[in-house]
């Protein structure tokens, strides 16, 4: 197939290229207004004892799908005629709107429920709006509400929060962040591959294969939000990793291409061995990338699987593009390939020679992989060392969910949120709210004894029931609005003093449960959906791994019929993410290094470290299968003794070690260009990818592959006789010297 790909390219080239060029501008046209189509959320297992009582909340008490927090501040008080005019006008427009389900504010609630919607310096009043329309409608509605509604007027300062106003500046910032991102990846990235081409026709033709992946992933995550919730979050993923992989890509068939013609081939056969060699190895490296994180998709969050539809439709793009749009492009442009040779410029200026090709044995690559295989135990032991004491702090790692401090300081919502933990006496966050489903039966009196027994438990501040009030298993005043009793359903608000996400909040919840209740009972709440969330990712998590684990051991196998290497790639590939692991918790959630700029909250999302393993995870298999298959082409032709093992070692370093450094630098580049996110979890998520792609291309490939493959000698090739026999019938062979029959040129040129 490869071979009559590199006979179709030769045949016709411009027929191909024009023909990605109109797939490409269909896909942008379809794809680029995507961006209007995705939520913020996805973080809460739907199937969840917490996201069910959410639900009977709003169907059968009217709450809305997310909750819009408005603040009126004035400095004559919240009370002054001002501020009551402002908030009476909001409060009626809000009551007026389709899409509000319930209005409560400062000005208007029972006497009770006044002081928790009031700051302790009497100056902010609070206005609670449920908005309906789902998790990604209601975004929609509040974001056209507060647009209307939200300025200051008559000195009185009027800011929106809550969660829906979250999810709004989440996506604007998200989108905001995207173009930062494309701003610096792009231009650093060009003149990483100025350096490593030399001419700038080379250079520019991973960008244009980039370009292709993205476009062509964005029209994919369009055609999936007709179906289904899709996080803005993978808009991140498609821009950094078809950047990242189509370069990648590119660079492995453009390096292996110039190796065959200074070898001596010709163009055409050059290319013929390059799409049967360097291709082949971009096919296997797309597929255990693809299907690393296919197990994205056992999670239950759409967060979690809008990275699954990202990547695999961004790595099936970029494969693409570089078996089918590059060697076309490379065929028609001929020589022009190294056209605008920058490197040769500037030896004229500096009046230096033209550079001899050295033997491999010279080469710095085959002298270090010498170096380092002589001295493999030490190295060895050293890195491994290294790489477990920086992923130590991961162990004290502690679950937590997002709030408004994911985004700056500067967005509303992040403000309000600010001003509700320190400004007011009651932090309604951390209040767990009680459903009973089905009370039928149930009499007024035994709800009543359950909610003063509730009341009784450790840091709970009152409870709101429908018979009133209770605080210590007294009765002290009316219900508040924070309650309900309808069609047969009841719920109970608990006020909790306990700090979101400590040790404090899990202990209240499982003794919120261990009260008897009058009927069964949900749970629900920021602390309760946290842990919900945990769970559903940590129950999984065996599954998702054993899925990895499989795959890439069947992917490996086939590709060298090994069951060695296989082995050694996936304790190899964990271990190179244990220093990523530990530097999240390290900075973000204990807060050194300033947090790079973001709030640590002494938590971590559970998504991100989940999402972060299973994508780097899979770019480390793209240089290990770089590396292997390079490694094997040597030990397939040599003698097959343990010296011929340690010399196709350092000969495939060699003729590899360059591309996976500049191939590693240009993907870090991609993902650090995410560290200038203003989403707090985003650069997080670059900073773990940029580390874990250097330390794999670094400290993993170039030292402790070589270390591990000398120590195991010829034991690297072992398989089983069965598996071995299984390996001859369906595995992959080098063919790269393999003729093409004439009658695939003939059909490729007629075709």
């Amino acid at each position: 197939m490869l071979q009559r790909i590199a006979y179709l390219a030769i045949a016709a080239p411009r027929r191909i290229l024009v023909t990605a060029a109109l797939v490409m501008a269909a896909a942008g046209i379809f794809g680029i207004p995507v961006a209007n189509h995705l939520s913020a959320g996805g973080f809460q297992d739907p199937t969840s004892e917490s996201a069910q009582a959410s639900q009977l909340l709003v169907d059968k008490f009217g709450q809305g799908d997310m909750q819009l927090v408005i603040a009126v501040t004035s400095d004559s008080g919240a009370q002054s005629e001002a501020a009551r005019a402002v908030a009476a006008d909001i409060a009626a427009q809000l009551q007026a709107s389709p899409h509000v389900a319930e209005v409560t504010s400062a000005w208007t609630a029972p006497p009770p429920a006044v002081p928790a919607l009031v700051s302790e310096d009497g100056k902010t009043g609070l206005i609670l709006a449920g908005i309906t329309g789902g998790e990604s409608d209601a975004q929609k509605h509040a974001k056209a509400l507060t647009e209307k509604l939200i300025h200051d007027r008559d000195g009185v300062t009027v800011r929106a929060g809550g969660e829906a106003m979250l999810y709004v500046q989440i996506n604007g910032q998200s989108e905001r962040d995207l173009l930062m991102m494309e701003s610096i990846a792009i231009p650093l990235s060009f003149m990483v591959l100025v350096w490593v081409f030399g001419g700038l026709m080379a250079a520019a033709l991973p960008l244009a294969v980039g370009a292709f992946a993205i476009l062509g992933s964005m029209a994919v995550l369009r055609a999936v939000t007709l179906v289904t919730d899709v996080s803005i979050f993978a808009l991140n993923l498609t821009v950094a990793m078809g950047l990242a992989l189509a370069i990648d890509y590119t660079l492995l068939i453009i390096s292996r291409y110039r190796d065959e013609l200074a070898d001596g081939a010709d163009r055409e056969q050059a290319l013929v061995r390059t799409m049967a060699t360097a291709g082949r190895t971009v096919l296997f490296s797309a597929m255990t990338v693809a299907l690393a994180m296919v197990a994205m998709v056992l999670f239950p969050m759409y967060f979690l699987k809008s990275f699954a539809y990202a990547g695999i439709a961004v790595v099936a793009f970029a494969a693409i593009a570089a078996i089918v749009v590059a060697p076309a492009a490379i065929v028609l442009l001929g020589d022009r390939l190294d056209a605008f040779d920058v490197r040769r410029l500037f030896r004229r200026i500096l009046g230096r020679p033209e550079p001899v090709r050295k033997p491999v044995e010279q080469t710095f690559w085959y002298r270090s992989t010498k170096y380092v295989m002589r001295r493999s135990v030490p190295i060895a032991v050293a890195i491994v060392a290294l790489l477990l004491v920086l992923g130590a702090p991961f162990l004290g790692i502690k679950w937590g969910f997002p709030d408004d401090r994911v985004l700056p300081a500067s967005a509303s919502a992040r403000q309000v949120g600010d001003e509700l933990r320190n400004d007011f006496a009651i932090d309604s966050a951390a209040n767990v709210t009680v459903v009973l489903p089905d009370v039928a039966g149930v009499s007024p009196p035994a709800l009543d004894r359950y909610a003063a027994a509730l009341s009784q438990v450790t840091d709970v501040s009152s409870v709101s029931a429908p018979g009133g009030t209770f605080v210590d298993g007294r009765l002290v005043g009316p219900p508040s609005a924070a309650t309900g009793l309808n069609d047969g359903s009841a719920f109970l608000t608990v006020g909790s003093d306990a700090p979101l996400f400590t040790a404090a909040s899990e202990a209240q919840l499982d003794q919120l449960r261990a009260v008897p209740a009058p009927a069964d009972v949900q749970l629900t709440g920021v602390a309760q959906i946290n842990r919900d969330s945990s769970e559903s990712i940590t129950s999984r998590l065996p599954l998702v791994l054993g899925v990895i684990a499989a795959i890439t051991f069947v992917l490996l196998f086939l590709l060298t019929g090994s069951v060695i290497l296989p082995l050694k790639a996936l304790l190899l590939n964990v271990l190179s993410l244990t220093a990523a692991f530990g530097a999240l918790v390290w900075i973000f959630q204990d807060g050194h290094l300033g947090a790079f700029g973001t709030t640590p909250t002494g938590t971590l999302v559970a998504n991100m470290p989940v999402l972060l393993f299973c994508i780097a995870f899979g770019l480390s298999m793209d240089y290990e299968v770089f590396l292997v298959s390079r490694i094997r082409e040597y030990w397939l032709q040599s003698g097959k003794t343990r010296a011929d093992n340690d010399e196709s070692i350092a000969l495939g370093l060699a003729r590899t070690g360059r591309v996976v450094t500049a191939a590693a630098l240009i993907m870090s580049i991609s993902f650090a260009a995410l560290i200038a996110a203003q989403v707090a979890f985003m650069r997080m998520f670059g900073v773990g990818l940029t580390l874990a792609v250097l330390a794999d291309a670094t400290l993993v490939r170039m030292a402790l592959v070589p270390s591990f493959m000398h120590w195991l000698g010829r034991w690297n090739w072992w398989a089983p006789r069965p598996l071995a026999r299984l390996h001859q019938r369906i595995g992959f062979s080098d063919s790269a010297d393999a003729p093409a029959p004439a009658e695939n040129r003939e059909r490729a040129k007629a075709g």
